[in-house]
């Protein structure tokens, strides 16, 4: 690996931008900060391959239209982990998202990893590394950057290169690429990263126990707190706490005398938004609420639907086992219920789980599919016609 280029001049980036249009693949990973801010403050971008690692520096550069032109080539595979944060930064840059994309968090699992694996974990399961986080709670936006901390940052794509490779390689092996492609074209659906004011009252613990004009207003506070924390681009707990807006539901004040006893509210915020909250509360108490989003299990389950999820969880064993995967990591059986009472949006309908055994359940629920013991194991058959 050569040495680390430092990207901090139109002419360096340039000529990174030639080097990047002959490859198939390059690492991408960030540096931000967001701790006081709703969006995040983009300060580091690094990229990598095999061959050479960059970190761009986007507090010194007048812009990176340029770089995005090229890394937005369909060309060329851009490798991730965990790619969410990145990808939302760029979205909001830029107003489009970097594809095609490989995530090494998505696609590890296919090898055994646990869901979700951590970068540390790969890196250590893979390459048998041990990570330092000495600058895990750096301040990114501080400059000039220290050798050691370009060093730190270079290290998450360099690593990564590697990890891709070898991913690459079993997956090709056991014949799993193409089942990724539907998660990872998932990962470049703008829909993911935009936030709506109106549906942020779906991520409140504690909703499911409002109803009427309690609810109404949680949704009116909620998307209250959201446009005016990206208006300001504060975090939104700066603004209000989630127990905050709850007791404001609950409570239900609709004059600043009212609102200033509530628990927990502070003096500034009853001067700078009291007016606005009394008047929001005020009003949603007099129109009902969005419909609340459906369970679609029942409540309780038949001691029949329990045998089927039964019957269904010794498939995903089966199919787990063949493919050295643990059971877990395919279906919980949280998934299995949600696949057996139609919910689209089971994870079994989708990705690289739909080709192992979503598809595989799903006719075996329809009936297209019929259960034997053979040998003392399960054997699984198609019925005729």
């Amino acid at each position: 690996m050569s040495d680390i280029q430092y990207i901090d001049t139109p002419e360096k980036l340039e000529q990174l931008c030639q080097v990047i249009k002959r490859e198939p693949w390059v690492t991408v990973d960030t540096e931000f900060l967001r701790e006081k801010t709703y969006y995040p403050k983009f300060c580091l971008l690094q990229l990598a391959t095999s061959s050479w690692v960059a970190c761009v520096d986007p507090l010194a550069l007048p812009g990176l239209d340029k770089l995005f032109a090229v890394l937005n080539s369909p060309d060329i595979i851009k490798v991730f982990h965990s790619c969410r944060q990145d990808q939302e930064i760029f979205y909001h840059l830029t107003g489009a998202l970097l594809q095609p994309v490989f995530d090494t968090q998505v696609a590890a699992p296919l090898l055994g990893f646990q869901e979700n694996p951590g970068y540390g974990m790969l890196v250590s399961g893979l390459l048998n590394i041990n990570l330092t986080k000495a600058y895990t709670r750096t301040d990114w936006s501080i400059r000039p950057l220290s050798r050691e901390q370009i060093e730190y940052a270079a290290d998450d794509v360099i690593y990564l290169a590697k990890i891709y490779s070898i991913i690459m390689q079993k997956l090709t092996e056991l014949g799993r690429v193409d089942w990724l492609e539907e998660d990872f074209s998932q990962l470049t659906d703008p829909r993911l990263y935009q936030s709506t004011p109106e549906n942020a009252w779906l991520k409140i613990k504690g909703r499911q126990k409002l109803t009427g004009r309690q609810l109404s207003i949680i949704q009116a506070l909620t998307a209250w707190r959201e446009r005016t924390a990206q208006q300001e681009n504060r975090p939104r707990n700066w603004l209000m706490r989630d127990d905050l807006l709850l007791n404001l539901a609950k409570l239900q004040p609709t004059s600043l005398p009212e609102l200033s006893a509530v628990h927990g509210i502070n003096e500034r915020s009853v001067r700078r938004y009291g007016k606005q909250l009394c008047r929001l509360i005020e009003d949603a108490r007099d129109r009902p609420p969005v419909k609340q989003d459906n369970d679609r299990r029942p409540f309780k389950k038949t001691p029949q639907q329990e045998a089927v999820l039964d019957v269904l969880n010794a498939i995903v064993r089966v199919r787990a086992e063949q493919n050295a995967l643990n059971p877990a990591i395919l279906a919980t059986r949280k998934d299995l219920e949600k696949l057996l009472f139609g919910d689209p949006d089971c994870v079994l309908l989708h990705g690289w789980r739909f080709s192992m055994a979503g598809e595989e359940l799903r006719d075996v629920l329809q009936g297209r599919l019929l259960l034997s013991l053979r040998s003392g194991e399960i054997d699984i058959t198609r019925i005729p016609g």
